[in-house]
């Protein structure tokens, strides 16, 4: 046995613990982490900015079910990687940030990039701490894995400072830690899966909201199975999507509003009543309506509204309760209702609405015409990115999913940033899957130089921006006197696919739909990373909302 150094101890107990993807921007004192992250077989990306790099560690950990690890320096490089931090917290995602920090020895002597780490990180994430000792970093990994992973999901943080990661220790004093094990599936009581029960068959209107904790939890056999057996229409939650193939005959995603405003008990799987789902709080919900809720979480639990039944556990384990309780009755939703009814009527009234933007070929195009043509152009393996206002909530409804944790976007806390530092975090995990983002032209700007770390670890990913020159809408003509620009409008007809070729991949520039197919087919033809820049009306937007867009 010999000696061995922090940075080595760190990247070994990562691999150690399941850790299989490090993410980051390298500089003091960390460089030596992510050298050895390397040596121990861990897949390393440089990134060009530490926000990107925190977004993929987290969409890693929602991908594969371990947290991916970002790797940041000391001072700004921490204070970047916040941004991800808050949102892999507030996504319910696992992930592990990694700051680098001056010698302890320096601390409260205004050293190189000092900063309160620990305490700044602290009110965003689950567990945050500072390695004092060598000995001690497997200790801290394992502690963070498993803290980020038990429970509902979340973010990590460790402090390493220089001398930690320099450090040499014999591997003999090292404290070694058991491999974190899968999160333990817990189950509900059985009284209240009968409970439960009881109240689906006393509804009338009864509606199944799918969010994303089943997916986590790889409850997709299990859901399906639950509602192909009770036959109650469904809802999936925008990244719920496909634990239920959205173009199943019993989704009521094309009549959302209406199945939310009527439906009298909702079964909540696995998603949150926050502002996603309206808080689920009239007009946009019954104001009587019956909850039976399902979460990982028993603070969770009632949150809004009022549970009449509460199955705390995971998602995957309880809904096999609810279908084993099935086998004992005899009872499923009829076929023909006056439900049933109501909202096949509403989701004709919302397609024929939406028919003639799809079917219109003005150029500049809107966004349901392009829709139209991307939709048609996707696989069904495909992992799917969706960023910007309008691009991503017309997106939800205009790109289907057929199978779970295919589709990735801004999520619960709504953040503007994450699409590339996604698309990147897709292709490491699915190399032999098409990784399709759709983004505004806003939302690319955010992230738009993680096109270069595309390019240059050889990921065929496609991207699509459609350009209406402005945030949620552009206008026809800069003004002469350009501090009167308005606060939303950007560039008109920037040429993002410029962006692409400049590092390497191939671009195209569409203005006629009658172009678009042709492009797009190309685009996933090609065998390299390539971007489709779309230009749209400035003023497309979407089909009129009763409640505003924010309630989409």
């Amino acid at each position: 046995m010999g000696k061995i150094n922090g940075a080595t101890l760190m990247a070994r107990s990562l691999k150690q613990q399941g850790v299989e993807y490090m993410f980051g921007v390298v500089g003091f004192p960390v460089g030596p982490i992510a050298e050895a992250a390397q040596a121990a077989g861990i897949k390393y990306y440089g990134m060009r900015n530490e926000q990107s790099a925190s977004y993929a560690a987290q969409a890693v950990g929602y991908l594969t079910g371990r947290p991916g690890a970002c790797l940041v320096v000391s001072g700004p490089g921490v204070v970047h990687g916040l941004a991800g931090l808050a949102n892999a917290q507030q996504n319910c995602w696992p992930m592990i940030l990694i700051g680098g920090a001056s010698a302890v020895h320096q601390n409260g002597m205004g050293a190189f990039q000092e900063e309160r780490q620990v305490l700044i990180t602290t009110p965003f994430c689950k567990f945050s701490h500072a390695v004092e000792h060598t000995h001690r970093i497997p200790f801290y990994v394992e502690m963070a894995v498993r803290t980020s992973i038990y429970g509902r999901p979340g973010a990590c943080y460790l402090d390493m400072p220089d001398d930690i990661i320099l450090g040499e220790v014999d591997e003999e004093k090292v404290h070694p830690a058991a491999r974190v094990a899968d999160p333990p599936r817990m189950i509900a009581p059985e009284t209240e899966i009968e409970r439960a029960l009881n109240v689906l068959e006393s509804a009338q209107r009864p509606l199944v909201i799918v969010g994303k904790g089943m997916a986590w939890s790889r409850a997709e056999d299990e859901v399906r199975a639950f509602i192909e057996r009770t036959q109650v229409p469904f809802l999936a939650s925008p990244m719920g999507k496909g634990v239920m193939d959205d173009n199943h005959p019993l989704s009521v995603g094309a009549a959302r509003s209406h199945a939310l405003q009527e439906a009298d008990v909702i079964y909540l799987l696995g998603a949150r009543l926050n502002w996603i789902m309206h808080f689920g709080k009239p007009p946009r919900f019954n104001k009587d309506v019956r909850i039976v809720q399902l979460d990982i979480a028993a603070e969770a639990i009632s949150q809004n509204v009022p549970a009449e039944v509460a199955l705390v556990g995971d998602g995957k384990a309880i809904v096999g309760q609810l279908n084993k309780g099935l086998e004992r009755r005899q009872w499923f939703y009829p076929k023909d209702t006056p439900w049933r009814s109501a909202i096949a009527a509403k989701a004709e009234a919302n397609a024929k609405q939406i028919a003639p933007q799809a079917a219109d070929d003005t150029a500049p195009m809107n966004y349901y015409r392009a829709f139209k043509d991307i939709s048609a152009i996707l696989p069904e393996n495909a992992v799917i990115i969706g960023e910007g206002a309008n691009t991503m909530d017309i997106g939800r409804t205009q790109m289907p999913n057929k199978n779970p944790r295919l589709r990735l976007d801004a999520g619960s806390y709504g953040t503007m940033g994450i699409g590339m530092g996604f698309v990147i975090a897709a292709a490491a995990v699915h190399p032999d899957r098409p990784i399709v983002s759709v983004s505004g032209d806003a939302a690319i700007g955010f992230s738009g130089m993680e096109i270069e770390t595309a390019c240059r670890y050889g990921m065929p990913v496609k991207i699509i921006v459609l350009n209406n020159g402005g945030i949620g809408s552009g206008i026809a003509e800069l003004p002469r006197d350009r501090l009167t620009i308005p606060p939303r409008v950007m560039s008109i007809g920037s040429g993002y696919e410029k962006l692409m070729e400049a590092f390497g991949g191939r671009g195209w520039y569409v203005e006629d739909p009658k172009d678009l197919r042709k492009a797009l087919n190309e685009l996933m033809a090609h065998d390299g990373p390539g971007l489709v820049n779309v230009k749209l009306a400035p003023t497309a937007g979407r089909k009129p909302q009763q409640f505003g867009w924010h309630t989409s």
